[in-house]
């Protein structure tokens, strides 16, 4: 079989992905994740916490949500209908991590959990800081020009 055959196979074969159903799934859950931690960040606000501390509660809240529905197992099940909605987020930063330490519990707290835990979240690490520092370089040389 060649390539043009392969594809034309794959194309009959592959089911068609509702694209539209699946961006409005992540823009109403994702939107409804980052609404939930503006709730509590205002409910923080209200009982008297300084802003700076409720931002910070209210992220650790919502880590602990998507902890306590990774454990469950129904994070994935709201990933699944959500799809980028959830990842995008901290709630996904928190399922990666979350996942990794279950999958390789059995191995071991050292070598299960302590060297696996970041094998997903890593990458989005190494990425977000890589990232980071490149736009801190161009911004110091766009403000030195001037």
């Amino acid at each position: 079989m060649n390539k043009e055959d392969y594809n034309k196979y794959i194309s009959m074969r592959a089911k068609k992905s509702p694209i539209l159903k699946n961006c409005c799934f992540a823009f109403l859950i994702g939107g409804f994740i980052c609404t939930l931690g503006r709730v509590f960040l205002d409910a923080y606000i209200y009982f008297g916490i300084e802003q700076k501390d409720a931002s910070s509660l209210a992220s650790m809240t919502l880590i602990f949500i998507a902890f306590v529905l990774t454990c469950f197992g129904v994070f994935d099940n709201i990933a699944k209908i959500a799809g980028g909605g959830t990842l995008v987020p901290i709630t996904g930063f928190a399922n990666s991590i979350v996942s990794s330490a279950i999958d390789s519990k059995s191995e071991g707290y050292i070598c299960g959990v302590g060297a696996k835990i970041f094998s997903i979240a890593g990458p989005v690490i190494l990425y977000g800081i890589t990232s980071g520092v490149l736009y801190g370089i161009i911004y110091y040389f766009c403000t030195f020009l001037r």
